[in-house]
């Protein structure tokens, strides 16, 4: 076992990078309808101090179960980005209440502009008082 000082503070975080799903969000009829590519990033934390010892999936918030919000909600259009962002955001505080803090990117690659543009993003961070 390894040495575990309970009187240190930790600071952790879980991150989902570059989570890729092809959705139908946007303003434009064309975005709806043909829909486009769209890059998540999730990092989020929690009290680990249990998951840490106890290296039992029922202590930690599961990064499977979180994909699975972020895919869920990724179905559901949006005209706005920044509508699916805040969205996600709520639906993840709201399934996983132990939530400390939240960070949440979401990109729209490629978008629909007169120029050349690798993505369109918006970012939402969060820290909650539990």
């Amino acid at each position: 076992m390894y040495f575990y000082n309970k009187f240190a503070k930790m600071k952790a975080m879980i991150e989902l990078k570059s989570m890729k799903f092809y959705a139908y969000h946007g303003v434009s009829k064309q975005e709806t309808k043909v829909g486009n590519t769209f890059v998540v990033d999730v990092s989020y934390s929690y009290p680990m101090d249990k998951a840490c010892q106890s290296d039992d999936i029922q202590d930690t918030v599961n990064y499977a179960d979180v994909y699975k919000v972020v895919k869920s909600e990724m179905k559901r259009p949006s005209k706005l980005i920044e509508h699916l962002t805040a969205r996600i955001s709520a639906k993840l505080k709201s399934e996983f209440p132990q939530l400390t803090y939240l960070n949440i990117s979401v990109s729209k690659l490629t978008p629909p502009l007169e120029g050349e543009v690798y993505s369109a993003s918006v970012t939402i961070e969060k820290e909650f008082n539990v």
